[in-house]
């Protein structure tokens, strides 16, 4: 039956019938958390009371289904409750700044829920294991205190990986650590993409973390830009089948979100990675993306994870100039407002039915401090904004535009008033919420949280950094190395009797793994030079700008990884230059100093050690060309993949032979 067509008065009474019929054969008891609301018992069963009314209401059924349960309880909400429900807001730290901290600001943290109804978070805590999950239980409780009882859905940017941006990407703490994205695009393996994604799953869910903003699909196909080591790299075929693997592993399932699942937020649709120079949408001067005519590229990198049941879908920040989309201009705002992108192709052409979960901050204004920064008044976190294409447009008219466009919710915002006085004036209809706010409910309810939002801490600590998930971890940060030279056999080098001069790597790493450290190159046999890829600082008043990494990618004189090799060479002692290749480095006048040059995506100076001493194999391929030059690269499309004259290394290298 279409819910569309019947009251919410026929849909209760029908849903109240279902309630009372016996659990279906394949349904057991849950295990059931309960803090605040009693526990009662229908048909020898037990159930959460979550409402308090002492009776079984239907969406504090289990054994109906998640969107049943959904539209019972989005027709007891509130206007001002589902509004909530639309936010995803950030977990208030307690002593710091943009949710860092060494817990919850409960106070903080009771307002949002009691007074807001915000019931979605992103938390950017990075607590030990049991210290995380406990924090996590004490803010489920405050929303189990709320008139409905709505768990709190928990979300977290990337934790298992090298790269730290506040805003992007998060440290963690215990979790196993694994290369960048970029790291399993060099190693191609789906297989080893999806074990990754089951044990960050259970990592995640010991801890009461239920969604993960990522895997970024976007294609690597600009050289400067900051994100790409984010990405499986620049080929959409590589993206689309490793971002099949990562949700079939985060989600427990080829076929959508299983309850031990994690949900996973594929991002970001789409054409983020065609960014003129490199600058990222983040910013105000970055807010144009150019996919052009290359669209279709972009797109075929979300095939797989859509294909595979992604949970969520997050929009991306740019501006697409020059784009058409059937037959017809894409409209000149950011992805999060464009109806076209979203209800037109993401809905329609591709038959997504999940959560649409904006970026951060496209609903804030743009005000000097995001558009001009300056050294005497630099972007704070206050200023951030990325509301690009309606900077002219009121909160409230973003919101209503956003909705119209097909998103569900909004990223980074717990601003409900500008949304309520909308509903309230008839600009957004109680049925378009109903929709959006369904979508919200029913993720939460597969998820098992309406039966369970609690954690055990002690069990976080055994659930998390496990003996055979850290070596897995380890062997792939080995694995997905890339050795681009050897001349002269130079590796592996002779643990016990190898002596090495060392930049950019810890001394005890070395004599760990058998090589004598020496201090002066006149005395070594080989100098290793660890490093990455360089990098300019082109906008240090801008919150991103200042940390992301834009401009050359170089070697330039007075570098000091390059200088050490300059150093070398002169002194007459074969280098190694082992580069983190965060984005595509230009390697030509580097070729001639290192007679060895071994390429990782994020790996420990142990396992970089591990590569040059033989002790392990670098397997990897590049997932992505190294140009030649940079007017190689000025020169390229920054929406095609691999298209710079003459690139050093191709896509793949090295090849077989």
């Amino acid at each position: 039956m279409n819910s569309k067509a019947i009251t919410s008065t026929i849909l209760g009474a029908g849903l109240a019938l279902l309630a009372g019929c016996a659990a279906a054969p394949d349904q057991a008891q849950p295990e059931l958390g309960a803090r605040a609301k009693p526990v009662i018992e229908v048909d020898g069963l037990e159930f959460r009371d979550l409402d308090g009314n002492g009776a079984l209401t239907p969406y504090e059924d289990w054994r109906l289904t998640a969107d049943e349960r959904a539209a019972d309880l989005s027709a007891r909400m509130t206007a001002a409750e589902k509004v909530g429900t639309l936010m995803h807001s950030t977990l208030p730290g307690l002593g710091g700044v943009q949710g860092r901290g060494d817990g919850y600001d409960l106070e903080a943290l009771r307002a949002l829920v009691r007074d807001k109804h915000v019931t979605s978070f992103i938390t950017r805590l990075t607590l030990e294991p049991a210290g995380l999950a406990e924090a996590n239980n004490a803010a489920q409780q405050l929303a189990e205190e709320s008139r409905l009882g709505i768990p709190l859905t928990v979300s977290s940017d990337p934790r298992n990986h090298f790269q730290y941006v506040l805003g992007a990407s998060e440290g963690g703490n215990g979790v196993t650590q694994w290369p960048e994205l970029l790291g399993f695009g060099a190693l191609r393996s789906a297989q080893r993409v999806e074990q990754f994604g089951a044990i960050a799953r259970r990592e995640y869910r010991a801890v009461g973390i239920h969604m993960a903003l990522s895997p970024q699909l976007d294609l690597a196909t600009e050289p400067r830009w900051a994100r790409g080591s984010g990405t499986f790299g620049s080929r959409p075929e590589l993206a689309s089948e490793l971002g099949a693997a990562y949700v079939t592993g985060m989600q427990g399932s080829a076929e959508g979100l299983t309850r031990d699942g994690t949900m996973t937020v594929v991002k970001h649709w789409v054409g983020y990675g065609a960014q003129p120079e490199g600058f990222d949408g983040h910013n105000y001067y970055g807010r144009f993306a150019v996919p052009g005519e290359h669209l279709g590229l972009h797109l075929q990198a979300f095939e797989g994870a859509l294909a595979a049941g992604a949970a969520g879908v997050m929009p991306a920040y740019p501006i697409l100039r020059d784009t058409v989309v059937d037959g017809e201009p894409l409209e000149a705002v950011g992805p999060g407002f464009s109806r076209q992108l979203l209800e037109g192709e993401l809905r329609g052409r591709q038959g997504y039915r999940g959560i649409i979960l904006s970026d951060w901050a496209i609903t804030r204004d743009c005000t000097p401090g995001c558009r001009a920064p300056s050294a005497e008044a630099p972007q704070l976190p206050q200023d951030i904004a990325t509301s690009w294409g309606v900077e002219e447009l009121t909160v409230a008219e973003r919101y209503v535009k956003g909705l119209a466009a097909g998103i569900d919710q909004f990223g980074g915002t717990d601003d409900v008033q500008p949304l309520i006085d909308a509903v309230a004036a008839g600009e957004v209809s109680e049925e378009r919420l109903d929709l959006s706010v369904r979508r919200v409910l029913a993720a939460k309810f597969r998820l098992g949280l309406f039966e369970n939002p609690y954690v055990d801490p002690q069990a976080a600590k055994a659930a998390i950094g496990r003996a055979e998930d850290v070596a897995l971890a380890e062997q792939t940060q080995r694995e997905a190395q890339v050795l681009l030279e050897n001349r002269d056999n130079l590796l592996p080098l002779a643990a016990g009797t190898t002596k090495v001069w060392l930049h950019g790597l810890d001394p005890a790493a070395a004599e760990a793994a058998g090589l004598a450290v020496v201090g002066d190159l006149a005395d070594a046999d080989v100098a290793i030079v660890r490093a990455e890829t360089p990098a300019e600082m082109l906008h240090p008043h801008h919150f991103f700008g200042s940390r992301y990494k834009e401009g050359r990618l170089d070697f330039r004189d007075g570098d000091p990884p390059y200088e050490a090799l300059k150093q070398a060479q002169a002194a007459g002692v074969s280098a190694v230059l082992a580069i983190f290749l965060d984005r595509p480095a230009v390697l030509t006048n580097v070729q001639d100093k290192a007679a060895a040059i071994l390429a990782n995506f994020g790996a420990s100076d142990a396992a970089v050690l591990d590569v040059l001493t033989g002790q392990a194999q670098a397997r990897g391929k590049l997932p992505f060309e190294l140009p030649r030059s940079m007017a190689a690269v000025a020169a390229q499309d920054p929406a095609l993949p691999d298209d710079s004259e003459d690139p050093l290394y191709p896509f793949g290298a090295p090849m077989a032979p």
